[in-house]
């Protein structure tokens, strides 16, 4: 069957209709079950390996849809607690949009510490908030009106707080005990966690000193099964008259770590590459890659540019080797030319701070696949 509206079925968004999304039954009915029982979850996996495509395709689920409201907040924007009730403020307005007036005025109504009202779209004549962020000058006051707000609704909820490593990053002080000692005082409302920085995430959650430890579930989030998605990715070629051979799936679920944004983009641009009636064979991965890596190389340039010259060096020598076990070992200090071992830790804190790289099963790499390929070709 093909979908006429869809000219690429291999969707790289973080929303992917049904149609188009691959397996994760287990998960999703896992996570099902953790919100029925009003257990909170956090979502623990390497970056790119589908945490966000996951939540949103828990929220298209009948059984989550007829039994509870769904609030996705994305939270990296936010560096301050101030931004985030902005943030969470807007995402539960917006969502509430869709129904009727009275659930948006009722909110307003919980709101007592934000200056904020609503106009009217001359147009569409759909409601839009007005509120700026300096209009929150109590944040942690609008915080739990807005939890109350959730707590009073007849229909339990589900908030979903994407990129919630950013609230290490806030400078309000004992923010996480803050945060803690609101959600757990919520029983109407049940909590989704997940973040892209996996280290981080980590230590909020799994460190016995910090607030958060032991107040949520977790669920480990594995790669795909290589048989699973090789079904996936041979049907979707079908649908669209297209074949793909087993082995360019394998290669591309090995090169790629069996990370689920990368297999997908790759996916993408091979379907792209392949003819009606044609066989996406091992020959069009390299001009895949290489296209995908050219339309980057402006955005891996400026990171190496506001990078010092220390922190670049150690970036290219990683990005040269693929992957490397020990960085502060004289070995790999002399063979590189890097200045010294403390240099080249004081480098690699920040690298790994700004998720430039990753450690990954006791290995360093640079986190995004294709900025490693396109280091190792250049430097």
């Amino acid at each position: 069957m093909k979908y006429n509206n869809i000219t690429n079925p291999f969707i790289i968004s973080k929303d992917i209709p049904e149609a188009f999304f691959c397996d994760r039954e287990e998960e999703t009915n896992f996570l099902i079950k953790q919100i029925d029982n009003g257990r909170n979850t956090v979502i623990v996996s390497p970056r790119r390996m589908g945490k966000t495509g996951l939540i949103h395709h828990l929220f298209r689920q009948e059984t989550i849809q007829e039994r509870y409201t769904t609030f996705f907040v994305d939270l990296y924007p936010a560096s301050s607690l101030q931004e985030m009730c902005y943030i969470l403020g807007r995402s539960v307005f917006e969502r509430l949009k869709a129904k009727k007036t009275q659930h948006w005025e009722t909110f307003f109504q919980y709101m007592k510490s934000l200056r904020a009202g609503v106009r009217f779209d001359s147009v569409t004549g759909e409601p839009k908030l007005e509120v700026g962020i300096g209009a929150i000058e109590q944040p942690a006051t609008t915080l739990e009106e807005i939890f109350d707000y959730l707590e009073s609704s007849s229909i339990p909820c589900i908030v979903a707080l994407d990129e919630f490593q950013q609230i290490a990053e806030f400078p309000e002080q004992r923010i996480e005990a803050l945060l803690r000692s609101m959600i757990q005082n919520c029983r109407q409302t049940t909590f989704l966690f997940s973040g892209s920085k996996q280290h981080t995430i980590n230590q909020i959650f799994l460190s016995k000193s910090r607030p958060f430890y032991q107040n949520a579930q977790l669920m480990d989030l594995k790669p795909l099964k290589l048989d699973v998605y090789t079904a996936f990715a041979t049907r979707l070629f079908a649908q669209y008259d297209k074949q793909i051979e087993s082995s360019v799936i394998a290669q591309v679920y090995t090169d790629y770590h069996a990370t689920t944004w990368y297999m997908q983009m790759l996916m993408n641009e091979l379907f792209a590459l392949t003819g009606p009636g044609d066989t996406c064979t091992l020959e069009h991965l390299d001009l895949a890659q290489k296209n995908i890596i050219q339309v980057q190389e402006g955005s891996y340039m400026m990171q190496l540019n506001i990078l010092s010259s220390k922190q670049k060096r150690l970036l290219q020598a990683i990005g040269k080797e693929g992957s490397v076990k020990a960085v502060t070992s004289q070995a790999f200090v002399k063979k590189h030319a890097l200045d010294s071992v403390s240099t080249v830790q004081s480098a690699l804190r920040v690298l790994l701070e700004k998720d430039i790289v990753t450690a990954d099963n006791g290995q360093y790499r640079v986190s995004d696949f294709f900025f490693g390929h396109w280091l190792q070709e250049n430097y």
